[in-house]
Protein backbone atom coordinates (compact mmCIF):
# COMPACT_ATOMS: atom_id res chain seq x y z
CA UNK A 1 0.00 0.00 0.00
CA UNK A 2 1.30 3.45 -0.94
CA UNK A 3 2.20 5.81 1.88
CA UNK A 4 1.37 8.68 -0.48
CA UNK A 5 -1.49 7.83 -2.83
CA UNK A 6 -2.11 10.49 -5.48
CA UNK A 7 -5.52 10.14 -7.07
CA UNK A 8 -6.10 11.02 -10.72
CA UNK A 9 -9.21 13.07 -11.47
CA UNK A 10 -10.61 14.16 -14.82
CA UNK A 11 -12.90 17.16 -15.26
CA UNK A 12 -14.49 18.82 -18.25
CA UNK A 13 -17.10 21.41 -19.11
CA UNK A 14 -17.51 25.08 -18.24
CA UNK A 15 -15.61 26.76 -15.42
CA UNK A 16 -18.22 26.04 -12.75
CA UNK A 17 -18.60 22.40 -13.79
CA UNK A 18 -14.84 21.89 -13.71
CA UNK A 19 -14.63 23.46 -10.27
CA UNK A 20 -17.56 21.39 -9.02
CA UNK A 21 -15.89 18.14 -10.10
CA UNK A 22 -12.63 19.12 -8.41
CA UNK A 23 -14.39 20.33 -5.27
CA UNK A 24 -16.39 17.12 -4.96
CA UNK A 25 -13.21 15.07 -5.40
CA UNK A 26 -11.47 16.97 -2.54
CA UNK A 27 -14.49 17.49 -0.27
CA UNK A 28 -13.44 15.02 2.42
CA UNK A 29 -9.82 16.16 2.22
CA UNK A 30 -10.88 19.77 2.72
CA UNK A 31 -12.98 18.88 5.76
CA UNK A 32 -10.39 16.58 7.30
CA UNK A 33 -7.09 18.23 6.35
CA UNK A 34 -7.86 21.97 6.12
CA UNK A 35 -10.75 23.18 8.25
CA UNK A 36 -9.32 22.05 11.58
CA UNK A 37 -5.78 23.33 11.09
CA UNK A 38 -4.46 26.19 13.19
CA UNK A 39 -3.53 28.07 10.02
CA UNK A 40 -7.02 27.96 8.55
CA UNK A 41 -8.71 28.74 11.85
CA UNK A 42 -6.44 31.74 12.44
CA UNK A 43 -6.99 33.11 8.94
CA UNK A 44 -10.73 32.51 9.20
CA UNK A 45 -11.00 34.35 12.53
CA UNK A 46 -8.87 37.29 11.36
CA UNK A 47 -9.96 37.81 7.76
CA UNK A 48 -13.44 36.39 7.12
CA UNK A 49 -15.85 39.23 6.40
CA UNK A 50 -13.03 41.77 6.20
CA UNK A 51 -12.78 44.64 3.73
CA UNK A 52 -9.35 43.33 2.74
CA UNK A 53 -10.70 39.92 1.72
CA UNK A 54 -13.48 41.64 -0.21
CA UNK A 55 -10.87 43.72 -2.02
CA UNK A 56 -9.05 40.55 -3.07
CA UNK A 57 -12.31 39.08 -4.35
CA UNK A 58 -13.17 42.25 -6.27
CA UNK A 59 -9.74 42.27 -7.92
CA UNK A 60 -9.98 38.57 -8.80
CA UNK A 61 -13.45 38.94 -10.32
CA UNK A 62 -12.37 41.95 -12.37
CA UNK A 63 -9.25 40.26 -13.74
CA UNK A 64 -10.27 36.60 -14.10
CA UNK A 65 -14.02 36.10 -13.61
CA UNK A 66 -13.92 32.60 -15.12
CA UNK A 67 -11.34 31.51 -12.54
CA UNK A 68 -13.47 32.87 -9.71
CA UNK A 69 -16.27 30.84 -11.26
CA UNK A 70 -14.07 27.76 -10.83
CA UNK A 71 -13.67 28.62 -7.14
CA UNK A 72 -17.45 28.91 -6.87
CA UNK A 73 -17.68 25.42 -8.37
CA UNK A 74 -15.04 24.06 -5.98
CA UNK A 75 -17.01 25.46 -3.04
CA UNK A 76 -20.28 23.95 -4.26
CA UNK A 77 -18.67 20.59 -4.94
CA UNK A 78 -16.96 20.57 -1.55
CA UNK A 79 -20.17 21.51 0.25
CA UNK A 80 -18.75 24.78 1.56
CA UNK A 81 -19.75 28.42 1.25
CA UNK A 82 -17.83 30.49 -1.28
CA UNK A 83 -16.12 32.80 1.23
CA UNK A 84 -14.63 29.86 3.15
CA UNK A 85 -13.05 28.40 0.02
CA UNK A 86 -12.02 31.77 -1.39
CA UNK A 87 -10.31 32.63 1.89
CA UNK A 88 -8.38 29.33 1.73
CA UNK A 89 -7.28 30.24 -1.78
CA UNK A 90 -5.97 33.55 -0.42
CA UNK A 91 -3.89 31.95 2.35
CA UNK A 92 -0.64 33.31 0.89
CA UNK A 93 -2.05 36.82 0.46
CA UNK A 94 -3.16 37.23 4.08
CA UNK A 95 -0.86 37.80 7.04
CA UNK A 96 -1.11 35.26 9.83
CA UNK A 97 -1.97 36.72 13.24
CA UNK A 98 1.00 37.03 15.60
CA UNK A 99 -0.45 34.60 18.14
CA UNK A 100 -0.23 31.49 15.94
CA UNK A 101 2.35 28.89 16.88
CA UNK A 102 5.88 28.82 15.53
CA UNK A 103 5.11 25.45 13.90
CA UNK A 104 2.20 26.92 11.94
CA UNK A 105 4.30 29.90 10.89
CA UNK A 106 7.08 27.55 9.76
CA UNK A 107 4.68 25.44 7.70
CA UNK A 108 3.16 28.57 6.14
CA UNK A 109 6.66 29.74 5.18
CA UNK A 110 7.73 26.37 3.79
CA UNK A 111 8.36 25.96 0.12
CA UNK A 112 9.70 23.77 -2.62
CA UNK A 113 12.82 23.10 -4.67
CA UNK A 114 13.01 23.27 -8.47
CA UNK A 115 15.67 22.42 -11.05
CA UNK A 116 15.83 24.03 -14.49
CA UNK A 117 17.99 22.14 -16.99
CA UNK A 118 18.28 23.83 -20.42
CA UNK A 119 18.12 21.78 -23.61
CA UNK A 120 21.37 20.68 -25.23
CA UNK A 121 21.41 19.46 -28.81
CA UNK A 122 18.44 17.18 -29.40
CA UNK A 123 17.90 16.57 -25.69
CA UNK A 124 14.78 18.03 -24.10
CA UNK A 125 14.72 20.88 -21.63
CA UNK A 126 13.90 19.64 -18.13
CA UNK A 127 11.95 21.15 -15.26
CA UNK A 128 11.99 19.04 -12.09
CA UNK A 129 10.30 19.95 -8.83
CA UNK A 130 9.79 18.84 -5.24
CA UNK A 131 6.37 19.93 -3.99
CA UNK A 132 6.70 20.51 -0.25
CA UNK A 133 3.77 21.22 2.03
CA UNK A 134 2.26 20.48 5.41
CA UNK A 135 2.63 16.82 6.33
CA UNK A 136 -1.14 16.63 6.80
CA UNK A 137 -1.57 16.83 3.01
CA UNK A 138 0.44 13.65 2.35
CA UNK A 139 -1.89 11.28 0.55
CA UNK A 140 -4.58 13.94 0.25
CA UNK A 141 -3.60 15.60 -3.03
CA UNK A 142 -4.65 14.86 -6.62
CA UNK A 143 -3.44 15.04 -10.19
CA UNK A 144 -6.20 16.69 -12.22
CA UNK A 145 -6.65 16.53 -15.99
CA UNK A 146 -9.01 19.18 -17.32
CA UNK A 147 -10.72 19.68 -20.69
CA UNK A 148 -12.59 23.01 -20.68
CA UNK A 149 -15.33 23.78 -23.16
CA UNK A 150 -13.23 26.74 -24.27
CA UNK A 151 -9.49 27.14 -24.22
CA UNK A 152 -6.56 24.81 -23.65
CA UNK A 153 -6.60 21.47 -21.90
CA UNK A 154 -4.37 21.43 -18.83
CA UNK A 155 -3.22 19.23 -15.95
CA UNK A 156 -1.95 20.06 -12.46
CA UNK A 157 -1.25 18.78 -8.97
CA UNK A 158 -3.97 20.00 -6.59
CA UNK A 159 -4.35 20.49 -2.84
CA UNK A 160 -7.79 19.96 -1.22
CA UNK A 161 -10.10 22.88 -1.91
CA UNK A 162 -7.46 24.94 -3.69
CA UNK A 163 -7.25 26.10 -7.28
CA UNK A 164 -4.80 23.98 -9.29
CA UNK A 165 -1.74 25.73 -10.68
CA UNK A 166 0.33 26.84 -7.70
CA UNK A 167 2.17 23.50 -7.51
CA UNK A 168 3.24 21.95 -10.84
CA UNK A 169 1.36 21.53 -14.09
CA UNK A 170 1.23 21.98 -17.86
CA UNK A 171 -1.10 22.71 -20.74
CA UNK A 172 -1.48 21.57 -24.33
CA UNK A 173 0.25 24.69 -25.65
CA UNK A 174 3.40 23.19 -24.13
CA UNK A 175 3.59 25.65 -21.23
CA UNK A 176 4.95 24.05 -18.04
CA UNK A 177 4.85 25.75 -14.64
CA UNK A 178 6.22 24.81 -11.22
CA UNK A 179 5.92 27.18 -8.29
CA UNK A 180 7.99 27.90 -5.18
CA UNK A 181 6.62 29.79 -2.19
CA UNK A 182 8.34 33.03 -1.21
CA UNK A 183 7.71 35.07 1.93
CA UNK A 184 8.14 38.59 0.62
CA UNK A 185 6.52 41.18 2.88
CA UNK A 186 5.03 43.39 0.15
CA UNK A 187 1.37 42.41 0.42
CA UNK A 188 -1.18 44.66 -1.25
CA UNK A 189 -4.87 44.45 -2.18
CA UNK A 190 -5.00 42.83 -5.60
CA UNK A 191 -5.38 39.60 -7.54
CA UNK A 192 -4.60 36.61 -5.28
CA UNK A 193 -1.48 34.68 -6.22
CA UNK A 194 -3.42 31.39 -6.52
CA UNK A 195 -5.56 33.00 -9.22
CA UNK A 196 -2.45 34.22 -11.04
CA UNK A 197 -0.99 30.70 -11.04
CA UNK A 198 -4.21 29.25 -12.39
CA UNK A 199 -4.27 31.93 -15.13
CA UNK A 200 -0.85 30.80 -16.34
CA UNK A 201 -2.29 27.36 -17.14
CA UNK A 202 -4.38 29.17 -19.77
CA UNK A 203 -1.35 30.85 -21.37
CA UNK A 204 -0.56 30.01 -24.98
CA UNK A 205 3.18 30.56 -24.61
CA UNK A 206 5.86 31.27 -22.02
CA UNK A 207 5.94 34.91 -23.12
CA UNK A 208 2.22 35.18 -22.44
CA UNK A 209 2.75 33.63 -19.01
CA UNK A 210 5.47 36.16 -18.20
CA UNK A 211 3.13 39.00 -19.14
CA UNK A 212 0.64 37.70 -16.57
CA UNK A 213 3.39 37.83 -13.94
CA UNK A 214 4.20 41.42 -14.87
CA UNK A 215 0.75 42.60 -13.75
CA UNK A 216 1.11 45.35 -11.17
CA UNK A 217 -2.15 44.47 -9.40
CA UNK A 218 -1.02 41.18 -7.83
CA UNK A 219 -1.76 40.77 -4.11
CA UNK A 220 1.44 38.85 -3.32
CA UNK A 221 3.76 36.56 -5.22
CA UNK A 222 5.63 33.35 -5.90
CA UNK A 223 8.73 32.21 -7.68
CA UNK A 224 7.62 30.66 -10.99
CA UNK A 225 9.59 28.21 -13.13
CA UNK A 226 8.30 28.28 -16.69
CA UNK A 227 8.96 26.24 -19.77
CA UNK A 228 7.83 26.43 -23.41
CA UNK A 229 7.98 23.11 -25.23
CA UNK A 230 7.70 24.62 -28.71
CA UNK A 231 10.91 26.60 -28.24
CA UNK A 232 12.41 24.51 -25.40
CA UNK A 233 13.02 27.78 -23.53
CA UNK A 234 13.01 27.92 -19.74
CA UNK A 235 12.59 30.85 -17.38
CA UNK A 236 13.05 31.46 -13.68
CA UNK A 237 10.70 34.27 -12.62
CA UNK A 238 10.72 35.92 -9.22
CA UNK A 239 7.42 37.77 -8.91
CA UNK A 240 6.61 39.30 -5.53
CA UNK A 241 3.74 41.78 -5.56
CA UNK A 242 6.06 44.74 -6.11
CA UNK A 243 7.94 43.51 -9.17
CA UNK A 244 8.90 40.81 -11.64
CA UNK A 245 12.40 39.65 -12.61
CA UNK A 246 13.03 37.05 -15.33
CA UNK A 247 16.10 34.92 -15.99
CA UNK A 248 16.42 32.43 -18.86
CA UNK A 249 19.10 29.97 -17.72
CA UNK A 250 21.89 28.87 -20.05
CA UNK A 251 23.13 26.23 -17.59
CA UNK A 252 21.38 24.06 -14.99
CA UNK A 253 20.24 25.98 -11.95
CA UNK A 254 18.22 25.40 -8.80
CA UNK A 255 15.78 27.57 -6.87
CA UNK A 256 14.42 26.98 -3.38
CA UNK A 257 11.79 29.17 -1.78
CA UNK A 258 13.32 32.59 -1.29
CA UNK A 259 14.21 35.51 -3.56
CA UNK A 260 17.69 35.35 -5.09
CA UNK A 261 17.78 38.05 -7.75
CA UNK A 262 19.48 41.39 -7.16
CA UNK A 263 16.39 43.35 -8.16
CA UNK A 264 14.87 42.45 -4.79
CA UNK A 265 17.86 42.91 -2.50
CA UNK A 266 16.03 45.62 -0.59
CA UNK A 267 12.73 43.77 -0.23
CA UNK A 268 11.98 42.32 3.20
CA UNK A 269 11.46 38.56 3.11
CA UNK A 270 11.50 35.57 5.44
CA UNK A 271 14.14 32.97 4.59
CA UNK A 272 13.89 29.72 6.52
CA UNK A 273 16.98 27.72 7.41
CA UNK A 274 15.63 24.84 5.33
CA UNK A 275 15.26 27.00 2.23
CA UNK A 276 18.78 28.38 2.58
CA UNK A 277 20.21 24.89 3.13
CA UNK A 278 18.32 23.39 0.17
CA UNK A 279 19.50 26.17 -2.12
CA UNK A 280 23.12 25.76 -1.07
CA UNK A 281 23.01 21.97 -1.34
CA UNK A 282 21.35 21.94 -4.76
CA UNK A 283 23.86 24.48 -6.12
CA UNK A 284 26.74 22.37 -4.78
CA UNK A 285 25.35 19.11 -6.16
CA UNK A 286 24.84 20.65 -9.60
CA UNK A 287 28.41 21.97 -9.59
CA UNK A 288 29.65 18.49 -8.65
CA UNK A 289 27.87 16.89 -11.62
CA UNK A 290 25.03 15.13 -9.81
CA UNK A 291 22.61 15.80 -12.69
CA UNK A 292 24.46 13.21 -14.77
CA UNK A 293 22.42 10.73 -12.72
CA UNK A 294 19.18 12.60 -13.40
CA UNK A 295 17.26 15.34 -11.63
CA UNK A 296 16.20 12.87 -8.95
CA UNK A 297 19.81 12.60 -7.77
CA UNK A 298 19.40 16.13 -6.40
CA UNK A 299 15.71 16.19 -5.50
CA UNK A 300 15.86 12.89 -3.60
CA UNK A 301 18.77 14.05 -1.41
CA UNK A 302 18.05 13.26 2.26
CA UNK A 303 21.31 14.52 3.74
CA UNK A 304 20.44 18.22 3.64
CA UNK A 305 17.60 17.25 3.17
CA UNK A 306 16.24 18.51 -0.15
CA UNK A 307 13.67 15.72 -0.05
CA UNK A 308 11.70 16.24 3.18
CA UNK A 309 10.30 13.10 4.75
CA UNK A 310 9.04 14.55 8.04
CA UNK A 311 12.21 13.64 9.91
CA UNK A 312 13.55 17.19 9.56
CA UNK A 313 12.15 19.61 12.09
CA UNK A 314 13.09 23.02 10.71
CA UNK A 315 10.06 23.58 8.50
CA UNK A 316 8.03 20.55 9.69
CA UNK A 317 6.97 19.83 6.13
CA UNK A 318 6.76 16.86 3.82
CA UNK A 319 7.65 16.43 0.16
CA UNK A 320 4.21 15.60 -1.24
CA UNK A 321 5.38 14.67 -4.75
CA UNK A 322 8.33 15.01 -7.12
CA UNK A 323 7.63 15.88 -10.75
CA UNK A 324 9.85 15.78 -13.82
CA UNK A 325 8.84 17.42 -17.13
CA UNK A 326 10.79 16.77 -20.34
CA UNK A 327 10.04 19.45 -22.94
CA UNK A 328 10.33 18.38 -26.57
CA UNK A 329 9.25 20.63 -29.44
CA UNK A 330 6.08 18.62 -30.09
CA UNK A 331 5.27 17.21 -26.66
CA UNK A 332 5.87 17.22 -22.93
CA UNK A 333 6.63 13.92 -21.26
CA UNK A 334 5.88 14.05 -17.54
CA UNK A 335 6.16 11.80 -14.54
CA UNK A 336 5.26 12.15 -10.88
CA UNK A 337 7.03 10.23 -8.11
CA UNK A 338 5.02 9.69 -4.93
CA UNK A 339 8.20 8.95 -2.93
CA UNK A 340 11.78 7.88 -3.79
CA UNK A 341 10.58 4.27 -3.48
CA UNK A 342 7.35 4.85 -5.42
CA UNK A 343 8.66 6.08 -8.77
CA UNK A 344 6.42 7.03 -11.69
CA UNK A 345 3.24 6.81 -9.63
CA UNK A 346 1.73 8.82 -12.49
CA UNK A 347 3.09 9.57 -15.94
CA UNK A 348 1.98 10.66 -19.37
CA UNK A 349 2.60 12.63 -22.52
CA UNK A 350 0.85 15.83 -23.54
CA UNK A 351 1.03 16.61 -27.23
CA UNK A 352 1.53 20.26 -28.10
CA UNK A 353 -1.13 21.88 -30.28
Amino acid sequence: MSRNPISRVRAKGDAFSIGFTLGRATASGFRQRVLGTEEFQALYARWRGSEYLRALETAARAAYPHIVREIEGIAEGAGQDFETVFLWNCRGDLRLPEHVSSVTKAVAAAGCTTLLIPAEGDAPAIIAHNEDGAAGFLGGCMWVEVEPNEGLAWSSFMYPGMLPGHTFGLNEAGVVQTVNHISAQDYQPGVPRQVICRAILNAGSMDEAVEILKRTDRASGFHHNLGDAKTRRLASVEAPASGCAVREPVAPRAHANHLLFGEFDGLEQTITLSSRNRQDAADRMIAEGALARGAEAVLFDKATPIFCDNNWQDDTVQTLATSVFALFSDRVEWRVHATPTELDALSGTMRVV
